[in-house]
């Protein structure tokens, strides 16, 4: 037979293949291409010299489709496991991230009362300090009446100060 030019289709219709492997073909026999006038690629090609068989439809290929089914069934599934597993983790971490939050609360309040106390702890013992070690050369009976009347002053205010706080804090 002579040589002819022809178009990826028709050369995969005589040989019963599709235009793609009809393109592969060409591309590995070597065979010469050019351009038609409709921008189509043509192939310069000797029929009679081909010696192609196509491959019957294989029945692995419904096989395979098979497979790929029950492969995709099963990731689905495995998809909705791993889904409901992190809404559980979701719902534990919201859970522990609230009682994370009012333990801060706790912790900032019981803070503040401390330095309270620790400032009052250091006011009251510079009373003391201050009794203790008082000016004794002018009427030390009455100086020593009114800095204990001011001490228990103090102590009232602070018991007070506490007392109140406390049942504010708690609801």
């Amino acid at each position: 037979m002579s040589v002819e030019m022809v178009t990826y289709a028709a050369l995969g219709a005589q040989l019963k293949v599709s235009p793609e492997a009809a393109r592969s073909l060409a591309k590995r026999l070597g065979l010469q291409r050019s351009r038609a006038p409709d921008g189509k690629a043509l192939v310069s090609v000797d029929l009679a010299e081909i010696r192609h068989t196509p491959r019957p439809p294989s029945t692995r290929q419904a096989g395979k489709i098979a497979l790929l089914t029950t492969t995709i069934d099963r990731l689905q599934a495995e998809i909705a496991r791993l889904e409901i597993m992190v809404a559980s983790h979701r719902t534990d971490f919201e859970r522990e991230r609230e009682r994370a939050d009012r333990l801060m609360v706790e912790m900032l309040q019981a803070t503040a009362e401390t330095m309270t106390a620790k400032e009052a702890t250091a006011r009251l013992e510079g009373e003391i300090a201050a009794l203790r070690t008082g000016d004794r050369a002018t009427n030390p009976q009455a100086q020593a009446a009114r800095r204990l009347g001011h001490l228990a002053a103090s102590i009232v205010e602070a018991d007070r100060k506490a007392c109140s706080s406390n049942s504010v804090e708690q609801p």
